[in-house]
């Protein structure tokens, strides 16, 4: 069952695709338009940065509740928390997005690869000391101090014990260290998502930041309708099984 700050982000969550998927539509339209203007271009380029903004605005406000929910989001169907890289998409995607422009065509000089490519090796620097964070969290967490806490709230969920309002203040005050912990890991993952995207816009033209934003739109809203989808097909195999 979901928590009222859980429904409320799904809410925001479902809002915010939906206007990405429109966004996503106005890119294809103005990439394909050999009439748009460059300051049109630029326009639905900073329209769509400041989605994004927007999007991690609210997503911190509300790991402020309860951060947990971010790292295992019931508002995402599986096969999109199963690509899922520290509750958002991998940074160095977008590296991958843009060989794949390359290979379908698009035109890139090579001053702006070797700019590009420098970028990569940044970002790679990034996304290595965050994940090397969130291993030091899961280490931490069998730690002796966390190992003898679990046996202490063990005891107290077999039997009422005098201590057992000392034990219960003990494991809040540890959970809350962990929470802690793992939302600094999580804005510290999207800076990184912020620093990518802005990086890469940074290095294209109008035209080039209108398709790369295009096409990695389309992975977002196209991974989300697969994934929203194969879900439903599961839910609809298990009630006919039972």
């Amino acid at each position: 069952m979901r928590t009222q700050a859980e429904e409320k982000f799904s809410d925001y969550f479902e809002k915010w695709v939906s206007r990405l998927e429109e966004y996503s539509h106005q890119l294809h339209s103005a990439s394909r338009e050999t009439s748009t203007t460059e300051e049109e271009l630029r326009a639905l380029v900073s329209k769509l940065t400041a989605h994004h903004k927007e999007y991690y605005t609210a997503k911190w406000a509300a790991a402020g509740g309860d951060v947990f929910a971010f790292f295992s989001p019931p508002w995402s169907s599986p096969l999109e928390n199963a690509y899922s890289w520290l509750t958002g998409w991998k940074p160095s995607t977008a590296f991958r997005v843009i060989e794949a422009l390359r290979a379908r065509g698009a035109v890139v000089a090579e001053d702006q690869l070797t700019r590009i490519e420098q970028l990569r090796a940044k970002i790679r620097l990034e996304e290595e000391r965050v994940e090397r964070e969130m291993e030091r969290q899961q280490v931490g967490l069998a730690d002796r101090r966390m190992v003898e806490l679990a046996r202490l709230a063990g005891r107290r969920a077999e039997a009422a014990t005098a201590a057992a309002p000392q034990v219960d203040g003990l494991v809040d005050a540890a959970l809350k260290g962990l929470a802690s912990g793992l939302e600094w890991i999580m804005k510290a993952a999207d800076c990184v998502r912020l620093k990518t995207l802005k990086g890469v816009l940074d290095e294209l033209s109008p035209s080039q930041c209108v398709e790369f934003l295009a096409a990695l739109s389309a992975l977002q809203v196209q991974l989300r309708r697969w994934g929203k989808k194969r879900q439903s097909q599961a839910e609809h195999s298990s009630r006919e099984t039972c």
